[in-house]
């Protein structure tokens, strides 16, 4: 029992006896199960999951999660199953130890896909129960500890893993203590060389600084008290290496010009008296314009509170000072584990944990609208983010926002629909667009209009998760939509190409083709024909296989309507307007390519004749056309904007333009413009040859 007895120990000072005993026999399961298992430290394996107990027992957790820690591997490496856990210890555990088990019964195509996956179901477990991320970071926590034993390469995986998921979900939570040895182990093994050489410059540069810290602390000390402000505790702040590391990357800073700034941290026993404190030390030393922020009127999104601000001390050395209260103090370390470490009822941990559970609640949401795991990872690695941005609601209230967001993000964390909805945006009652980035301080205003939709364009600029995840979400959902359409429309006209309609194919047939596909339905079938994963004419071939059918050669063109959305694009190598003679291409996943006949890549495309499609412009064609005019012109003032007008006049929109200079007499300017058709077309054409200072028109082929 040695391995057991220094938990023991530390369990018996704050759980009752009885607590004791569970945690005893979970760990003779643990032991048993694990028995003859060893870790790459040559140990024996139980010493893993009783270090990840006891990094718990010091948070004073409950003892639920203390034997979930002692039986977070039995699932993936022992013949112990979840029945077995729940019916010693109860559903609660069981649940625990597989919100933090791997995925070891699947197999994935590679181990990204594998790590994507095995993190997004330990994200969904720690929606219904936040414990589950206490016990995994805990294990982690002990698996840096012994990252010296494993190989090279398994070890800056573990690292660089640490630093992108594990570090930044521990800083979301607050858990500061957690994360900055996240951040030292993970920056060690990461980057070896960088690591050795940066601790060596700080150790050097360290000695100097002791002298000038002792002043500044003299000074404060003596200021404090000449203002009767009691108890208080001032303190150096050490900056950690990753962090300088980072500082140095992101500011394209030497370490030198970080070394120069100082660091101090204040302590004191009440809210009022932080305010106290930086108004004598505002008195002292003069503020930085700009760099005060008041966290604890405005508590960052992990529930951090303190005050900051930075001073220009002796020999005009900037210092950064944080003043904040003792409890304060211990959530900035403990953050969301200080609910089981401090029991306090004045709602500084219940607050830290609501905001946790409400960021929780945003990654359910965030994954019922991501297609994939490695997606879902992704948009979470956005939302980890530590820079925020505090701003208004029209109401008053306030949002956390990444440093970064825009109008529209803003509009997504108000609320999903208002996001969908969202046409424009005020920000201090001024119109703005809506890829403005927002600042801390300004009110947001977001105008909304029954109809709108998403924009594709919206993508190039969000930088939420969850804006970024219903814009797909809602883009897929309309191309499945418009797939399913499309594809119903083309197994009509192949049908009728046999002189046959739906109601010829046999249930029977279909339910052949759905089950050698895979596929579910009729729907599924139109949507993957649609997209241009399958092909018409052999699908229909096989859904009436069974059914004595010739050619009618009668070919039905599928009558293009400009209405189709994502799934009919128009190539840009001839951008194709109605009027063209048109054939269709269809390409996997886009639906139909709409070329026009003369085209120079359709004869690349001949090696796929299966691929072809007829197609013509329907009677009435919806919508605009892009297509590209080159214009030769005399090089004289004023001939673009003469072109601009005369475009405006013939109500033609110009999307781009590019200006070549022949000589010094003579330019070609090439324009992108939006046509409604070629009766249009042909009527700007001769709008623009009639101006005197335009010597040739060519469309461009």
């Amino acid at each position: 029992m040695s391995h057991f007895a220094e938990l023991k120990k530390e369990v018996e000072a704050y759980l009752t006896k009885a607590q004791v005993q569970d945690i005893e026999a979970a760990y003779k399961m643990a032991r048993e199960a694990h028995g003859g298992q060893k870790r790459y430290t040559g140990e024996p394996y139980i010493t893993h999951p009783v270090a990840v107990a006891r990094i718990l027992a010091a948070m004073h957790m409950d003892t639920q999660s203390i034997i979930a820690a002692l039986l977070h591997d039995v699932l993936e490496d022992t013949h112990v199953d979840k029945t077995a856990i729940a019916q010693k210890f109860g559903d609660e555990v069981a649940e625990l130890v597989d919100g933090v088990s791997k995925l070891h019964q699947i197999k994935f195509e590679s181990r990204v896909e594998a790590q994507a996956e095995n993190l997004r179901k330990m994200m969904l477990a720690m929606a219904r129960d936040i414990r589950v991320i206490l016990v995994k970071l805990a294990d982690r926590l002990h698996n840096m500890h012994t990252l010296e034993t494993l190989p090279p390469e398994k070890r800056r995986r573990i690292a660089k893993e640490t630093l992108e998921i594990y570090a930044p979900i521990a800083n979301r939570l607050g858990m500061n203590n957690f994360r900055i040895e996240f951040e030292e182990i993970g920056f060690s093994f990461l980057y070896p060389v960088r690591y050795r050489v940066l601790k060596e410059a700080i150790r050097k540069a360290r000695g100097n600084r002791k002298e000038l810290i002792h002043d500044l602390e003299a000074n404060l000390k003596n200021r404090l008290e000449q203002e009767n402000i009691y108890p208080f505790i001032i303190m150096g702040r050490e900056k950690h290496l990753y962090s300088l590391y980072k500082k140095m990357r992101k500011k394209d800073l030497s370490l030198s010009e970080i070394m120069d700034v100082y660091a101090l941290r204040i302590l004191v026993d009440k809210v009022d008296t932080c305010y106290r404190v930086l108004g004598a030390v505002h008195n002292l030393y003069k503020p930085v314009h700009g760099r005060f922020k008041d966290y604890i009127a405005i508590p960052k999104a992990n529930g951090y509170q303190s005050l900051h601000t930075t001073v220009l001390g002796p020999y005009g050395v900037p210092i950064e000072i944080q003043i904040r209260t003792e409890q304060m103090d211990r959530m900035a370390e403990q953050g969301i584990a200080a609910h089981w470490l401090y029991k306090t009822t004045n709602g500084t941990v219940e607050d830290a944990e609501m905001r946790a559970r409400e960021w929780l609640k945003g990654m359910l949401e965030l994954q019922k609208d991501t297609g994939n795991s490695r997606e879902f990872i992704e948009q979470v690695k956005i939302d980890l983010y530590p820079d925020e941005v505090y701003v208004f609601t029209p109401n008053g209230d306030i949002l956390s926002l990444p440093s970064g967001a825009t109008a529209v993000d803003f509009a997504y964390a108000v609320h999903t629909d208002v996001g969908n909805a969202c046409i424009a945006a005020k920000i201090d009652r001024r119109l703005v667009p809506l890829s403005t980035r927002i600042n801390s301080g300004q009110t947001v205003e977001i105008i909304t209009a029954a109809g709108a939709n998403p924009n594709p364009a919206w993508l190039s600029f969000v930088s939420t998760g969850k804006a970024r995840s219903n814009i797909r979400h809602w883009l897929k959902t309309q191309q499945v939509s418009e797939a399913r359409m499309l594809g119903k429309r083309l197994i009509e006209r192949a049908l009728a190409s046999l002189s046959l309609s739906e109601e010829d194919v046999s249930e029977k047939r279909l339910s052949v083709i759905l089950m050698d596909l895979k596929l579910e339905n009729f729907e599924q079938l139109c949507e993957e024909v649609g997209l241009g994963n399958q092909v018409a004419p052999l699908i229909v071939r096989r859904l009436v296989s069974d059914l004595s059918v010739e050619d009618s050669h009668v070919v039905y063109p599928l009558a293009i309507r400009g209405t189709e959305g994502m799934v009919v694009s128009y190539a840009k190598c001839c951008r194709p307007i109605p009027g063209d003679p048109i054939i269709g291409f269809l390409s996997a996943g886009r639906g139909i390519v709409v070329h026009r006949e003369n085209c120079k890549n359709i004869s690349e495309m001949s090696r796929t004749p299966e691929k072809y499609i007829f197609i013509q412009w329907a009677d009435k064609v919806e919508g605009e056309f892009q297509v590209e005019l080159r214009l030769d012109v005399l090089s004289k003032r004023g001939v673009l904007a003469t072109i601009a007008n005369t475009l405006a006049e013939n109500d033609v929109n110009i999307q781009n333009v590019h200006i070549d200079e022949r000589d010094n007499r003579h330019n070609t300017i090439t324009f992108l413009l939006s046509i409604r058709n070629r009766n249009h077309l042909a009527k700007t054409i001769r709008r623009l040859r009639e101006i005197d200072i335009v010597t040739r028109v060519v469309r461009i082929k």
